[in-house]
């Protein structure tokens, strides 16, 4: 719940954009279809990119580093 008011946040401008990591990629696209939701129109297929899939912590602080490098 809380990741999705996250996103909502930033979709609508009332946050700044930030890195939303989501750890482990198998688990989050087997939870919640993503693509599915982009292609009902649910969300936009931009919207995707609001989110990094990461399967470490390194990898994770590999992607908050490039981000803020930005």
């Amino acid at each position: 719940d809380e990741m999705f008011e996250l996103l909502t946040l930033i979709q609508t401008g009332k946050i700044k954009p930030m890195p939303v990591l989501m750890f482990g990629r198998d688990f989050w696209r087997r939870v919640v279809n993503f693509e599915a939701l982009a292609e009902e129109g649910v969300i936009s297929h931009r919207d995707l990119d609001l989110m990094t899939f990461v399967e470490s912590a390194e990898e994770a602080w590999q992607v908050v580093q490039d981000f803020y490098k930005k």
